[in-house]
């Protein structure tokens, strides 16, 4: 999301909320936050420790055991995996010394066949979205907390797990504790829930953080069915608890509050997704609903629901593509001009690329960088070799990141920059 001061509200959005913490919930249960990216859930059993996601790198699941030793005097036994992302397993093998049980379920939808084809452009992207090559002082935050342990050179140390459910629901007493596992998928197609009825406590995974979602990722991935998310934020709002542990971001108390904060983060993507489709059906395009659908005021007011990770532009995007393809329904698109013809065609028009240049600098000077990127692009689809071109768009990208309250989008901005500058 652009707006003014936008990377100072990331600013004091992190500042607010990544501090370090080792939060004792309720008796025999913590939730450790701000010691890497993601969260994790230390659960107390009668010999060992029951721990819900294991941080994002070695070093930090070291911290994290040494934590865990201060806390219980005991070591860990099983692990679950709330979902594969590699900030939640990053730091498993930190705990080999105990020979634990690892849990993880097994996705139901397979992604696309031959995905594997696409692992660079998906690396690179990855890697300019979470700013793995800026500094500390241009990389704010990941959005959904502090950076990742692999930007300091830390290591992931992947553990596979030991069992993987196939089915839906598994209810277990471990090591003494009566604990429900349930598939949710939202963020991603093997997300879980784990409920633990005696203490009242229910660890959601990344389906819900305290930040406008990541309902699509910048880096490239399949569509995160919007509606079915939805329906996983009925279920954990269908539970009892009284004390909510998300994979990011902090502790919600009391089941009332949790029902409220839940039920608003279901609706804002709700209404997100009814909005396109509807726009869709009236045959309004891709980009005309990107511009136009925003989240209402009561949504978007809320301190949970800050653009500082997903963004409703992008979502709409997904949405659009998901549902309808690539095609906006105008004949125009059908068989276009290669984007070369294309920007050939419109700079001869426009005086030629002396001309266009110099409304490129004129909009970057005026502040209206979007402009000077769109007329830099179109230098430099007509020839990519022109270094005027890429290093004006290098200066607008920079100066269009501190107008982004998304941590990804200020990364791929500034990432792309340092690419260009070479």
């Amino acid at each position: 999301m652009l707006i003014e001061q936008g990377s100072q509200k990331l600013r004091e959005f992190t500042e607010a909320s990544y501090q370090e913490k080792h939060t004792k919930v309720t008796d025999g249960v913590w939730h450790i936050s701000g010691l890497g990216h993601s969260n994790a859930v230390v659960i107390e059993g009668k010999t060992g420790v029951i721990l819900i996601d294991t941080l994002d790198s070695l070093e930090r699941g070291r911290k994290l055991l040494s934590i865990i030793r201060e806390k219980t005097g005991k070591d860990v036994g099983t692990i679950i995996y709330t979902h594969g992302h590699p900030d939640h397993r990053g730091g498993a093998g930190a705990f080999l010394e105990s020979n634990p049980e690892v849990i993880a379920f097994a996705p139901k939808t397979a992604a696309l066949e031959r995905t594997g084809l696409l692992k660079d452009i998906q690396n690179l992207r990855g890697y300019r979205q979470f700013g793995y090559g800026l500094m500390d002082e241009e990389n704010i935050s990941q959005g959904i907390g502090p950076r990742e342990g692999e930007a300091y050179g830390e290591q992931r140390a992947f553990v596979p797990p030991s069992v993987v459910y196939g089915q839906d629901q598994v209810i277990r007493e471990i090591d003494g504790v009566c604990l429900e596992m349930l598939r949710l998928p939202g963020e991603t197609e093997d997300q879980i829930m784990v409920w633990v009825p005696e203490k009242k406590v229910l660890c959601c995974g990344d389906n819900y953080y305290g930040c406008f979602p990541n309902l699509y990722a910048v880096r490239g991935s399949q569509y995160r069915d919007l509606a079915i998310w939805i329906k996983s934020l009925d279920v954990l709002m269908s539970y009892p608890a009284e004390y909510l542990l998300p994979g990011h971001t902090g502790v919600i108390y009391g089941n009332d509050d949790i029902k409220e904060v839940l039920g608003n983060f279901r609706r804002a993507i709700d209404y997100i997704l009814e909005k396109t489709l509807e726009g869709m059906n009236q045959g309004r395009s891709e980009d005309q609903l990107a511009a136009e659908v925003k989240l209402p005021p009561e949504y978007a007011g809320l301190p949970y629901l800050g653009e500082y990770y997903g963004c409703v532009e992008w979502t709409v995007r997904a949405v659009y593509t998901a549902y309808l393809g690539w095609f906006d329904g105008n004949p125009t698109h059908l068989h276009p001009l290669s984007p070369k013809a294309r920007a050939d065609k419109k700079t001869a028009l426009m005086g030629g690329r002396t001309n266009v240049l110099k409304a490129a600098r004129e909009a970057c000077q005026a502040k209206e960088y979007q402009w000077c990127l769109e007329l830099c692009d179109q230098l430099l689809d007509g020839d990519g070799d022109d270094r005027e071109a890429a290093l004006l768009k290098a200066d607008a990208l920079t100066s269009i990141a501190g107008y982004e309250t998304s941590a990804n989008g200020r990364h791929y901005y500034l990432s792309c920059a340092k690419e260009l500058r070479g």
